[in-house]
């Protein structure tokens, strides 16, 4: 189960990702999820300088949206799933006064997760 997220924790989160390449960033990460991809990948796949890259995977870190593991001379990120569900869960949970279904997406499951069915919906 999801640890329960608090504002304190909501709010960094949020604006790591309001910004433009760190959002494409992450979008890019759950896309080649479980592999993940090199920090110079993500840099040309977006087609952002890899100083500049690094500087917005580092915030990504930081607020928890990716996690990282060294490869040889390569850094691999990944996009940290079980944070993004416990974002979702803290706006769920909090945003809909105690009625979840009152805001479920189509094809959001109450284990935080897509549905299988759902297709395209999973992987926008």
């Amino acid at each position: 189960m999801f640890r329960h997220m608090e504002i304190k924790d909501a709010i960094p989160s949020f604006a790591a990702l309001s910004q433009e390449t760190r959002l494409a960033a992450y979008r890019l990460l759950v896309r080649h999820e479980p592999e993940g991809l090199a920090a110079g990948e993500i840099a040309r796949q977006l087609g952002v300088p890899h100083n500049t890259m690094s500087a917005h995977l580092a915030t990504l870190a930081r607020a928890g949206w990716v996690v990282s593991e060294r490869h040889s001379r390569s850094i691999i990120y990944r996009a940290n799933i079980q944070h993004m569900n416990e974002v979702v869960e803290f706006l769920v949970r909090d945003c809909c006064a105690g009625h979840p279904e009152v805001c479920e997406p189509p094809g959001y499951s109450a284990g935080g997760a897509c549905t299988p069915s759902d297709g395209d919906l999973c992987n926008e």
